[in-house]
Protein backbone atom coordinates (compact mmCIF):
# COMPACT_ATOMS: atom_id res chain seq x y z
CA UNK A 1 0.00 0.00 0.00
CA UNK A 2 0.94 3.40 -0.43
CA UNK A 3 0.58 6.85 1.99
CA UNK A 4 0.64 10.07 -0.08
CA UNK A 5 1.76 13.13 2.18
CA UNK A 6 1.86 16.30 0.11
CA UNK A 7 2.60 19.96 1.97
CA UNK A 8 1.98 22.83 0.18
CA UNK A 9 5.33 24.78 -0.52
CA UNK A 10 5.63 28.51 1.11
CA UNK A 11 2.10 28.41 2.50
CA UNK A 12 2.69 31.30 5.00
CA UNK A 13 2.71 33.65 2.00
CA UNK A 14 0.76 31.98 -0.36
CA UNK A 15 -3.17 31.22 -0.75
CA UNK A 16 -5.25 27.62 0.44
CA UNK A 17 -4.17 25.32 -2.59
CA UNK A 18 -5.33 22.42 -0.99
CA UNK A 19 -9.06 22.31 -1.93
CA UNK A 20 -7.74 22.82 -5.22
CA UNK A 21 -5.67 20.19 -5.12
CA UNK A 22 -8.03 17.62 -3.05
CA UNK A 23 -10.39 18.21 -6.51
CA UNK A 24 -8.44 17.72 -8.87
CA UNK A 25 -6.70 14.01 -7.20
CA UNK A 26 -10.25 12.76 -6.80
CA UNK A 27 -10.13 12.48 -10.83
CA UNK A 28 -6.84 11.17 -10.72
CA UNK A 29 -7.28 8.34 -8.81
CA UNK A 30 -9.95 5.49 -8.51
CA UNK A 31 -8.51 3.65 -5.27
CA UNK A 32 -7.07 6.40 -3.53
CA UNK A 33 -8.82 8.61 -0.50
CA UNK A 34 -7.27 12.32 0.43
CA UNK A 35 -8.28 14.56 2.61
CA UNK A 36 -6.37 17.23 4.21
CA UNK A 37 -5.00 16.23 7.48
CA UNK A 38 -3.43 19.14 9.04
CA UNK A 39 -2.86 22.84 8.20
CA UNK A 40 -1.93 23.16 4.40
CA UNK A 41 -1.22 19.37 4.29
CA UNK A 42 -2.88 16.47 1.82
CA UNK A 43 -2.86 12.63 3.19
CA UNK A 44 -4.19 10.11 1.47
CA UNK A 45 -3.88 6.35 0.73
CA UNK A 46 -3.71 4.35 -2.62
CA UNK A 47 -3.46 0.86 -3.59
CA UNK A 48 -2.11 1.20 -7.22
CA UNK A 49 1.38 2.56 -7.97
CA UNK A 50 0.36 3.78 -11.29
CA UNK A 51 -2.02 6.15 -9.60
CA UNK A 52 0.99 7.07 -7.20
CA UNK A 53 3.22 8.28 -10.52
CA UNK A 54 0.17 9.92 -11.14
CA UNK A 55 -0.39 12.48 -8.15
CA UNK A 56 2.91 12.90 -8.11
CA UNK A 57 3.76 14.02 -11.20
CA UNK A 58 0.31 15.99 -11.19
CA UNK A 59 1.38 17.69 -7.87
CA UNK A 60 5.70 18.27 -9.13
CA UNK A 61 3.57 20.05 -12.48
CA UNK A 62 2.28 23.19 -10.08
CA UNK A 63 5.56 23.80 -8.11
CA UNK A 64 3.75 24.00 -5.19
CA UNK A 65 3.94 21.16 -3.24
CA UNK A 66 6.30 18.69 -2.07
CA UNK A 67 5.46 15.10 -2.42
CA UNK A 68 6.41 12.42 0.20
CA UNK A 69 5.29 8.71 -0.88
CA UNK A 70 5.33 6.06 2.04
CA UNK A 71 5.77 2.39 1.15
CA UNK A 72 4.54 -0.48 3.14
CA UNK A 73 1.85 -2.06 5.50
CA UNK A 74 -0.93 0.32 6.30
CA UNK A 75 -2.88 -1.38 9.44
CA UNK A 76 -6.60 -2.69 8.12
CA UNK A 77 -9.18 -2.29 8.41
CA UNK A 78 -9.06 1.38 6.92
CA UNK A 79 -10.54 3.99 8.71
CA UNK A 80 -12.58 6.04 6.76
CA UNK A 81 -10.47 8.86 7.25
CA UNK A 82 -6.75 8.94 6.33
CA UNK A 83 -6.07 11.22 9.23
CA UNK A 84 -6.89 8.39 11.71
CA UNK A 85 -5.12 5.03 9.77
CA UNK A 86 -1.73 3.92 11.01
CA UNK A 87 1.11 1.72 10.16
CA UNK A 88 4.53 2.02 8.55
CA UNK A 89 3.19 3.19 5.47
CA UNK A 90 1.94 6.17 7.72
CA UNK A 91 5.43 6.59 9.54
CA UNK A 92 7.03 6.41 5.95
CA UNK A 93 5.41 9.20 4.39
CA UNK A 94 6.22 11.56 7.17
CA UNK A 95 9.70 10.92 6.76
CA UNK A 96 9.62 10.97 2.78
CA UNK A 97 7.74 14.45 3.12
CA UNK A 98 10.19 15.89 5.35
CA UNK A 99 12.89 14.41 2.85
CA UNK A 100 11.86 15.99 0.08
CA UNK A 101 11.56 19.40 2.10
CA UNK A 102 15.33 19.30 2.15
CA UNK A 103 15.48 19.00 -1.78
CA UNK A 104 13.44 21.64 -2.65
CA UNK A 105 16.29 23.04 -4.57
CA UNK A 106 15.62 20.28 -7.10
CA UNK A 107 12.76 17.82 -7.30
CA UNK A 108 10.93 18.03 -3.93
CA UNK A 109 9.72 13.90 -3.97
CA UNK A 110 10.39 11.28 -1.54
CA UNK A 111 10.27 7.69 -1.35
CA UNK A 112 10.58 6.14 1.65
CA UNK A 113 9.88 2.40 2.80
CA UNK A 114 8.20 1.62 6.03
CA UNK A 115 9.68 -1.00 8.00
CA UNK A 116 7.41 -3.86 8.52
CA UNK A 117 8.03 -4.63 12.00
CA UNK A 118 8.66 -2.27 13.92
CA UNK A 119 7.09 0.67 11.46
CA UNK A 120 9.96 2.71 11.24
CA UNK A 121 11.26 4.02 8.06
CA UNK A 122 13.92 1.87 6.79
CA UNK A 123 17.53 3.37 7.75
CA UNK A 124 18.79 2.57 4.38
CA UNK A 125 15.81 4.47 2.42
CA UNK A 126 15.99 7.19 5.02
CA UNK A 127 19.96 7.67 4.22
CA UNK A 128 18.81 7.84 0.66
CA UNK A 129 19.51 4.08 0.00
CA UNK A 130 23.68 4.07 0.30
CA UNK A 131 23.49 1.04 2.85
CA UNK A 132 21.05 -0.76 0.90
CA UNK A 133 23.65 -2.61 -1.22
CA UNK A 134 25.66 -3.68 1.69
CA UNK A 135 22.44 -5.88 2.54
CA UNK A 136 20.58 -8.47 1.36
CA UNK A 137 17.60 -8.60 3.25
CA UNK A 138 13.99 -7.49 2.48
CA UNK A 139 14.38 -3.93 4.37
CA UNK A 140 17.27 -3.48 2.40
CA UNK A 141 15.48 -4.57 -0.69
CA UNK A 142 12.95 -2.70 -0.19
CA UNK A 143 15.03 0.43 0.77
CA UNK A 144 16.95 -0.30 -2.52
CA UNK A 145 13.41 -0.19 -4.30
CA UNK A 146 12.13 3.07 -2.93
CA UNK A 147 15.45 4.78 -3.73
CA UNK A 148 15.40 3.83 -7.45
CA UNK A 149 11.79 4.79 -7.62
CA UNK A 150 12.21 7.84 -5.70
CA UNK A 151 15.65 8.60 -8.67
CA UNK A 152 13.47 7.57 -11.57
CA UNK A 153 10.42 9.93 -10.48
CA UNK A 154 12.44 13.04 -9.31
CA UNK A 155 14.13 12.54 -13.50
CA UNK A 156 10.60 12.36 -14.63
CA UNK A 157 9.63 15.38 -12.18
CA UNK A 158 12.25 17.71 -13.65
CA UNK A 159 10.81 16.99 -17.15
CA UNK A 160 7.59 17.81 -15.91
CA UNK A 161 8.80 20.91 -13.90
CA UNK A 162 10.65 22.28 -17.08
CA UNK A 163 7.78 21.92 -19.22
CA UNK A 164 6.75 25.36 -20.71
CA UNK A 165 3.43 26.70 -20.85
CA UNK A 166 2.99 26.43 -24.53
CA UNK A 167 4.37 22.95 -24.38
CA UNK A 168 1.78 22.29 -21.96
CA UNK A 169 -0.61 23.14 -23.57
CA UNK A 170 0.19 20.64 -26.60
CA UNK A 171 0.63 17.74 -23.87
CA UNK A 172 -2.24 18.29 -22.84
CA UNK A 173 -4.26 18.18 -26.59
CA UNK A 174 -2.35 15.31 -27.25
CA UNK A 175 -3.36 13.05 -23.93
CA UNK A 176 -6.68 13.96 -24.48
CA UNK A 177 -6.52 12.66 -27.62
CA UNK A 178 -4.72 9.30 -26.47
CA UNK A 179 -6.75 8.99 -23.56
CA UNK A 180 -10.18 8.47 -24.29
CA UNK A 181 -13.42 7.74 -22.11
CA UNK A 182 -13.10 4.57 -20.17
CA UNK A 183 -8.52 4.99 -20.48
CA UNK A 184 -7.58 3.81 -16.81
CA UNK A 185 -4.78 6.65 -15.83
CA UNK A 186 -1.48 5.54 -16.32
CA UNK A 187 -2.32 4.07 -19.68
CA UNK A 188 -2.25 5.57 -22.98
CA UNK A 189 -0.61 8.76 -24.00
CA UNK A 190 2.93 7.17 -24.29
CA UNK A 191 3.02 7.71 -28.31
CA UNK A 192 2.18 10.75 -30.20
CA UNK A 193 2.13 9.33 -34.13
CA UNK A 194 1.34 11.42 -37.13
CA UNK A 195 -2.82 11.34 -36.28
CA UNK A 196 -2.43 12.40 -32.67
CA UNK A 197 -0.28 15.59 -33.81
CA UNK A 198 -2.57 16.48 -36.88
CA UNK A 199 -5.53 16.20 -34.40
CA UNK A 200 -3.99 18.05 -31.68
CA UNK A 201 -2.46 20.55 -34.39
CA UNK A 202 -6.10 21.25 -35.53
CA UNK A 203 -7.38 21.81 -31.93
CA UNK A 204 -4.56 24.25 -31.11
CA UNK A 205 -4.88 26.16 -34.07
CA UNK A 206 -1.08 25.39 -34.70
CA UNK A 207 1.18 23.42 -37.34
CA UNK A 208 2.18 19.68 -36.82
CA UNK A 209 5.64 20.83 -36.99
CA UNK A 210 4.90 23.07 -33.97
CA UNK A 211 3.07 20.23 -32.46
CA UNK A 212 5.92 18.10 -33.23
CA UNK A 213 8.71 20.45 -32.03
CA UNK A 214 6.41 20.73 -28.52
CA UNK A 215 6.64 16.98 -28.20
CA UNK A 216 10.45 16.84 -28.80
CA UNK A 217 11.54 19.94 -26.61
CA UNK A 218 8.89 18.65 -23.60
CA UNK A 219 10.21 15.32 -23.45
CA UNK A 220 6.52 14.06 -23.31
CA UNK A 221 7.28 10.59 -24.87
CA UNK A 222 10.31 9.91 -22.64
CA UNK A 223 8.15 10.84 -19.35
CA UNK A 224 5.45 8.34 -20.35
CA UNK A 225 8.13 5.31 -21.71
CA UNK A 226 9.53 5.83 -18.29
CA UNK A 227 6.55 6.23 -15.88
CA UNK A 228 5.92 2.30 -15.90
CA UNK A 229 9.43 1.59 -14.88
CA UNK A 230 8.78 4.01 -11.76
CA UNK A 231 5.59 2.25 -10.85
CA UNK A 232 7.06 -1.37 -11.19
CA UNK A 233 9.83 -0.19 -8.51
CA UNK A 234 7.10 1.18 -6.43
CA UNK A 235 5.44 -1.70 -6.44
CA UNK A 236 8.70 -4.26 -5.94
CA UNK A 237 8.95 -1.72 -3.09
CA UNK A 238 5.95 -2.58 -1.25
CA UNK A 239 6.07 -6.50 -1.69
CA UNK A 240 9.67 -6.45 -0.19
CA UNK A 241 7.98 -4.88 2.43
CA UNK A 242 5.59 -7.76 3.25
CA UNK A 243 9.15 -9.96 3.15
CA UNK A 244 10.01 -7.99 5.94
CA UNK A 245 6.84 -8.36 8.61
Amino acid sequence: MYVMTIDQRGSTGDVDRVPGLLKDLGALSTSGRFERSVGDEVQGVVEHPDEVVEIALHALRSGHWYVGIGVGEVHQPLPASPREGSGPAFVAARAAVDRAKAAAAHVPLAVVAGGGRRGRPAPAAAAGGDAAAKNGDAASEAARASANAEAVLRLIGRLVQDRTAAQWKVVDVLRSVRQGPGVRQGQGGVHSGHGSQKIAAQKLGITEQSVSRAVLRSGWQEEWAARPAAAMLLSFANDSTEGDR
